[in-house]
């Protein structure tokens, strides 16, 4: 089966979010069948073809290749809070934590408006506010997707833990690794430094720079599809060296199976992992949605059903679907097909 044949039997889907999560309220992307299951290939629009080429091994490694041998049953996992009201957030937390068991929760921040420190702070404060009322022990960490400045997150990062005592990490406060140092050594001085986690450095870089990250990072964040696979990710995890949390790319169920099988592979979890992405969705791809039970996700695997599936992908106009097939081949020629194993080259013929 060559890719263009893959592209053209894969199948497009469209979810409805409960709320807007990266600017958008629906959810797209395609699956592919292959003789290992289903893979999920769902790159954001905007990404260009090299980094959407990582996406397209990851979802051919899961629908034709093989996922590492296991080395747990259950994965903790923690909530994943999108930029609400202050209200909202606190409704979020509430449910995350009575009805699902999640006590680690990780706020999305820093929407680049003028209020957004402001508002983020109500929102910090509301979550620990939910903790204080149900009388546990919650973890708080932030989610900054890069968004400040090497000077804007140490002033924001003094306010937050001024508002909540400590935070259990910052995840990518700034873009540039150059600015993560600055932050890191201005921190020295600090009576408790905010650990600093690592996603976007290790998942959008063309070359990982190991050295800094191991000097900068005290955790690192890592994707299953977005960096090529269980395999892929799995290796890069292990030359890292770090303690490791393993998060969702915003997946269907089905594409969730991969970050899943990640991290029941990983020898050192630093804690728990961004899996419950399940409760930011309207709508899926599976009859039961994949969400965690007292703070815990089974390993399993997913498939679509058949109804389900054929509803999202009637959603889908043709335009849309054609330019995801055109997409995939843009994507193995991008460098995918470099990034695959010898089985999964074989399968797609090449």
């Amino acid at each position: 089966m060559s890719i263009v044949e893959i592209a053209e039997q894969s199948v497009p889907f469209a979810l409805d979010m409960n709320a807007k999560f990266r600017s958008t309220d629906i959810r797209t992307g395609v699956l592919i069948s292959g003789s290992s299951g289903w893979g999920e290939f769902a790159p954001f629009p905007e990404y260009y073809d090299k980094i959407s080429a990582r996406w397209l091994a990851g979802a051919l490694e899961a629908a034709f290749g093989k996922f590492p041998d296991r080395i747990r049953t259950a994965i903790p996992v923690n909530a994943i809070i999108p930029m609400l009201s202050e209200l909202e957030t606190k409704e979020a937390v509430s449910t995350a934590i009575t009805k699902h068991g999640m006590t680690t929760i990780k706020l999305k921040v820093a929407d680049g408006t003028p209020e957004s420190l402001a508002n983020d702070l109500a929102r910090i404060a509301a979550t620990q506010s939910v903790f204080n009322e149900l009388g546990i022990e919650g973890k708080i960490r932030i989610d900054v997707n890069g968004a400040w400045t090497a000077e804007q997150a140490i002033v924001a990062l003094q306010r937050i833990t001024e508002v909540v005592g400590s935070l259990d990490y910052a995840e990518q406060p700034c873009r540039e690794l150059s600015e993560l140092r600055i932050l890191k050594t201005a921190m020295q001085n600090w009576s408790e430094p905010v650990p600093i986690a690592i996603d976007e450095s290790i998942r959008m870089s063309d070359q990982i720079d190991l050295a800094s990250i191991r000097e900068i990072a005290d955790v690192a964040v890592v994707k299953a599809i977005p960096l090529g696979g269980v395999q892929r990710a799995l290796d890069i995890v292990m030359e890292i060296g770090l303690p490791t949390v393993v998060s969702g790319s915003l997946d269907t169920s089905v594409g969730l199976s991969s970050a899943i099988a990640l991290a029941a592979s990983i020898p050192q979890l630093y804690g728990a992992c961004g899996l419950g992405t399940g409760t930011l969705f309207a709508q899926d791809l599976v009859t039961e949605t994949t969400l965690p039970e007292n703070g815990e996700l089974q390993v399993r695997r997913s498939s679509p059903d058949a109804h389900l599936l054929s509803t999202s992908a009637n959603r889908v106009s043709n335009a849309d679907r054609l330019w995801w097939q055109q997409r995939i081949v843009r994507a193995w020629q991008a460098g995918a097909s470099d990034l695959v194993s010898a089985q999964v080259r074989e399968a797609v013929g090449a």
